[in-house]
C-alpha cells in the first residue's frame, strides 16, 4: 500500500524543533528547492520544510536529474538561515549527508557510507542525496535551501534501467516496506538536532 505523508502529524511530532516548525506536503511539484523559494517570503522563519509526494524535475549535483517515483521516497527541502559565508556551503552538504546517514543507521541498523560530496550509499549504491543552494540576502543572514532525496520504498523496477546498478532503496536492502511518515519524523529530528549543534548560535 502506498502510504502518504500528513503534514499536521509530522509537525505535531516536531513541536519544539527548528527544522519542522512548519511543514507543507505538496502532491506534486517540479523541484522542492524551487517550490520552497516560491512559498517562502523574506521574513519566513528558518525550519520551513516542503515535501513533495512526486517531483517531476528533481535536481541532483551538476544538473543531474533526480528520479522521484511518486510516494516511494522522501523528497523535501528545508529553508535555513545559517550564519555562515556563502563559500562555506559545503559544510551544510556535509551536515545533511551525515544526518541522513545517522538516521538510517539509528532506525534500521544499516551502515551507510557517505560518498563525497553529497551522496549517501548502501552497498556502493546511492540511497540518498543532498543539494544545497545558497542565496545572499541584504541585511539578513544568508538563505540556504537544503534539498534532500531519500529512496525509501522503490523496487528495482522503479529506477530507470541506466540507474538500476547505481541506485538502491531502503526497502530493497531491508526486504520490507518502510513507514515513510515514521522515518520522516526520525530524519527531521536528526537533521534538527545536528543543525542546532553545528549552526546554532552556540555552535559557531
Amino acid at each position: 500500500m502506498l502510504d502518504r505523508l500528513i503534514a499536521e502529524e509530522l509537525q505535531a511530532d516536531l513541536v519544539s524543533a527548528v527544522i519542522g516548525r512548519e511543514i507543507i506536503v505538496l502532491k506534486q511539484t517540479g523541484s522542492t528547492n524551487d517550490a520552497i523559494l516560491q512559498i517562502a517570503n523574506p521574513n519566513s522563519d528558518e525550519g520551513l520544510v516542503v515535501f513533495a509526494e512526486h517531483q517531476t524535475a528533481g535536481r541532483g549535483q551538476r544538473g543531474n536529474r533526480w528520479e522521484s517515483a511518486a510516494r516511494k521516497g522522501l523528497w523535501f527541502s528545508i529553508l535555513l538561515r545559517p550564519k555562515i559565508a556563502l563559500a562555506s556551503s559545503p559544510r551544510l552538504t556535509a551536515w545533511a549527508a551525515e544526518a541522513i546517514s545517522s538516521a538510517i543507521q539509528n532506525e534500521f541498523s544499516l551502515t551507510p557510507a557517505i560518498k563525497l560530496p553529497n551522496d549517501v550509499q548502501i552497498d556502493g549504491r546511492k540511497v540518498a542525496g543532498v543539494l544545497i543552494e545558497m542565496r545572499a540576502q541584504e541585511k539578513a543572514a544568508h538563505l540556504a535551501i537544503a534539498g534532500i532525496g531519500v529512496n525509501v520504498n522503490q523496487s528495482l523496477e522503479d529506477f530507470p534501467e541506466e540507474l538500476q546498478d547505481k541506485a538502491i532503496s531502503l526497502a530493497m536492502v531491508l526486504s520490507t516496506q518502510v513507514d515513510r511518515q515514521k522515518f520522516a519524523i526520525a530524519l527531521l529530528r536528526e537533521l534538527d538536532r545536528t543543525y542546532c549543534e553545528k549552526f546554532g548560535s552556540t555552535g559557531l
